[in-house]
C-alpha cells in the first residue's frame, strides 16, 4: 500500500533524524562495510589458508562449514540476547568476536587451529547480521523500508565486490598475514562507529519485551526455505570456485562479478519494491539463480578457457540473489510486524548464513563423488525445486497489495502468508 501525503510529510520530517539520511543510519552502513570488508573475503582467504596447511576438500569445505554453524547457533539465541541487550551492544559486541580473532590465524595452518578460529569468528558474525538487519527497519520509516534494505545491501555487497576476489589475489600475491590483519582492524573499526550511534538506539520494547516472544516463525516458512536453497549455491562457489579454477583470474573475475550483481540486485529490487510491490521479483530471482548455478556447473567441467562462461554465471546468479535477498527481508519484516524485527531478521539470517555454511560443506563432501562441476549442477536443481514456493509468495504479496487499509489491518495480526 502506498503511503499517504501525510505519512510522507510525517516520514520525511522523521528521516532527518532516523531516516535514509539520518546519522545513526549512515553509521550502520558504514559500520556494517567494516564488518563484511572482514567477513567477505575471508569466505575464500580462510579455507585457502587450510588448504596451504594441507586440509582437504572435506576440510577446505569445513571452513566456512564451522564459520556458518556458529553463526546459526547464535542466531538461535538471538531472542534470549535481545531481552538482555540492546541491537546496538550486540552490534557492537559482535563485531569484536567477528575482528579480533581474525589476527589469530597467521598463528597456524592446522585444520583444528582454523577451525577453532573461524568458529568464534562465525559467533561474531551471527550477532553481527542479526542486529545490523533489525536495525534497519527501527532506523528507516516503513514507507522507505525497502530502498534502506537496498541501501544495506549495497554496504553489504560492496566489501564482496572488493574484497572477495581482491582478498583471493592478495593472498596469492602478497601473502595472507596482510590480508588477515586488514580484516580483523576493519571490523573493529566497525564496532567504534556503532558506539558513535546516540545511545539507547535499537532498544524498542518490541524487541525486548515479551511481545517478541510472541512473533510466529511459521509465515517466515516460505521464505526461509526460498532464501536457504539460494545460499547453498553460494557457500559452495565461494568456497571452492577459486579451488575448481586455479592458474588463471577466472575465479576472482567471477567472484567480482557475481558480488558486483548482487550490491545491484538489492539496490534495485529496493527501489523496485517500494514503488511496485514486494514479491514481484521472487520468480525471475530464483529463475537467475538456476541459471547462474547451472553455469557454473558448466564452467568448472569445461576442458578449455571457462572463464567467460564462469564471469557470465556469476554476474546472473549475483543478480537473482540479491534481489531474492531484498525481497524476502522485507517481506519478513511486514509479517512480523511491529514488534517482531528481531524475530525477522533472525529468521533471514539463519536461512542465509545457515543456507551458505550447507553449501559449502555439502559441496566438499559431494566433489568427491560428482566432482565439483557435478555440485554445482546439483545446486541449481535444488534452487529449481524451491520455485513453486516462490510463486506462491508472489502471488500472496500481490494479494495483499490490493487489499483496503481496513483489509489490511485486519489481517495483520494473524501475519497472513
Amino acid at each position: 500500500m502506498h503511503p499517504s501525503s501525510t505519512q510522507r510529510r510525517r516520514g520525511s520530517a522523521g528521516d532527518e533524524r532516523t531516516g535514509l539520511a539520518g546519522r545513526d543510519f549512515l553509521l550502520l552502513l558504514a559500520a556494517t562495510v567494516g564488518t563484511f570488508a572482514n567477513y567477505a573475503p575471508l569466505l575464500s582467504v580462510a579455507p585457502l589458508w587450510s588448504a596451504r596447511g594441507g586440509s582437504g576438500n572435506a576440510g577446505v569445505g569445513a571452513v566456512t562449514g564451522v564459520t556458518m554453524a556458529t553463526t546459526v547457533g547464535v542466531q538461535l539465541c538471538m531472542r534470549w540476547l535481545l531481552r538482555r541487550m540492546s541491537l546496538r551492544q550486540v552490534l557492537v559486541t559482535g563485531a569484536l568476536l567477528l575482528g579480533l580473532p581474525t589476527f589469530a590465524y597467521p598463528l597456524s595452518t592446522g585444520l583444528g587451529w582454523v577451525l577453532a578460529v573461524s568458529a568464534v569468528r562465525g559467533v561474531g558474525f551471527g550477532m553481527v547480521a542479526v542486529a545490523g538487519s533489525a536495525l534497519v527497519a527501527e532506523l528507516v520509516p516503513a514507507h522507505a523500508r525497502g530502498r534502506a534494505v537496498g541501501w544495506y545491501g549495497v554496504a553489504v555487497g560492496l566489501p564482496q565486490v572488493l574484497f572477495l576476489p581482491l582478498g583471493v589475489w592478495l593472498a596469492e600475491h602478497i601473502g595472507f598475514t596482510p590480508v588477515f590483519v586488514a580484516a580483523g582492524a576493519l571490523s573493529v573499526l566497525a564496532a567504534a562507529a556503532i558506539k558513535a550511534q546516540r545511545p539507547g538506539q535499537g532498544t524498542p520494547g518490541g524487541n525486548r519485551g515479551a511481545k517478541a516472544d510472541k512473533v510466529p516463525l511459521r509465515p517466515f516458512g516460505r521464505p526461509f526455505t526460498v532464501l536457504i536453497t539460494s545460499a547453498c549455491a553460494l557457500g559452495g562457489v565461494t568456497t571452492f570456485l577459486p579451488l575448481a579454477l586455479t592458474g588463471s583470474s577466472a575465479a576472482p573475475v567471477a567472484l567480482f562479478l557475481l558480488s558486483g550483481a548482487i550490491v545491484i540486485g538489492r539496490w534495485a529490487a529496493g527501489f523496485y519494491s517500494d514503488r511496485r510491490g514486494t514479491g514481484r521479483l521472487l520468480v525471475p530471482s530464483v529463475l537467475a539463480c538456476v541459471a547462474g548455478m547451472g553455469g557454473f556447473g558448466l564452467a568448472t567441467a569445461s576442458s578449455g578457457d571457462a572463464a567467460v562462461l564462469a564471469a557470465v554465471a556469476g554476474f546472473v546468479y549475483g543478480l537473482g540473489f540479491g534481489a531474492l535477498q531484498n525481497d524476502t527481508l522485507v517481506i519478513m519484516f511486514r509479517r512480523a510486524g511491529p514488534h517482531g524485527h528481531g524475530a525477522a531478521s533472525t529468521a533471514w539470517n539463519m536461512a542465509y548464513d545457515a543456507g551458505t555454511g550447507i553449501g559449502a560443506a555439502a559441496v566438499g563432501l559431494t566433489s568427491h563423488a560428482l566432482g565439483v562441476d557435478g555440485s554445482f549442477t546439483a545446486a541449481a536443481v535444488l534452487i529449481l525445486l524451491a520455485a513453486p514456493l516462490a510463486l506462491r509468495d508472489a502471488r500472496a504479496e500481490h494479494r495483499i497489495a490490493e487489499l483496503s487499509p481496513d483489509e489490511l489491518q485486519a489481517e495483520a495480526p494473524a501475519h497472513t502468508t
